[in-house]
């Protein structure tokens, strides 16, 4: 099936039916994406001071109302609890499983947050003949824990989280500047370059996600991550969290072109 060229209602509709659990690099190509977070309303304060200290990794597209799993801004008739293709939940900072929907698990007490995704700006890229490794090779996009602190907030704290592509020489610059134009899907890399240098000791054994074929000619392109909050979560642990499973986002009705300067 041709998911790239799905409205993303009709995605978010098989997702919400259990008929595709899939990451989601690819779909729905020019609409946004987004990662996801929801906390009891207990933390809500002090995550959103997290992210507004650390935009890079947690731009904010819409956080949702207390105890509501329905959006109002950036994607109609959603329900986030049953929309996206595959969920994580912790307790205590630990992962307790993955499933394909949390209806079950919701509580009134509860605030989602959505955040820009890296996913967001690949339209962009291939349309300008950037090359995307992952899609081009059909892997979910490797992910890396760094030694990059994020700016604490609250009760939360922990290291960026960052997504890779690798890329030819020539390349890069057009790369920079057309992800530079959408900093509310994480804007431009935060390193080029050596991986050592930001704490990453082997590029072909990702955190999250999958490696992909680096070829000899090509350098890592680094972009933050909105798995980062997970991170932090496993680092500042709170009691329970719901997020998504990395790569697997929530396809949003916004255009890419809408989240541009």
């Amino acid at each position: 099936m041709n998911y790239a060229g799905m409205h993303p209602r009709d995605v978010r509709r098989l997702f919400r039916e259990g008929r595709l659990n899939t990451q989601t690099s690819g779909m729905c190509l020019g609409y946004a994406q987004a990662n996801m977070a929801v906390l009891p309303k207990k933390y809500a304060y002090d995550f959103l001071l997290f992210a507004q200290r650390n935009p890079k990794s947690c731009p904010i597209l819409e956080v949702g109302d207390t105890g509501s799993p329905y959006l109002k801004t950036i994607a109609q008739d959603c329900n986030v609890a049953s929309d996206l293709p595959k969920y994580r939940i912790y307790e205590h900072g630990e992962l307790v499983g993955e499933f394909d929907n949390v209806e079950a698990y919701w509580r009134d007490d509860l605030v989602a947050f959505l955040i820009g995704c890296s996913f967001s700006f690949e339209s962009e890229l291939l349309e300008s003949g950037v090359s995307v490794r992952h899609i081009e090779e059909g892997r979910n996009v490797p992910m890396y824990l760094t030694d990059i602190p994020c700016e604490p907030a609250g009760v939360f704290s922990g290291n960026m989280v960052v997504s890779m592509r690798p890329l030819p020489p020539e390349q890069i610059v057009k790369a920079v500047n057309i992800t530079a134009a959408m900093p509310r899907v994480h804007g431009t890399p935060v390193h080029i370059g050596h991986p050592a240098y930001i704490g990453i000791a082997d590029i072909n054994s990702p955190d999250f996600g999958e490696a992909v074929t680096i070829r000899e000619n090509e350098t890592p392109v680094f972009w933050a991550c909105g798995v980062t909050p997970q991170s932090v979560v496993m680092n500042s642990k709170p009691d329970f969290c719901i997020t998504h499973a990395p790569g697997h986002m929530l396809v949003t009705d916004i255009k890419n072109a809408d989240l541009k300067f």
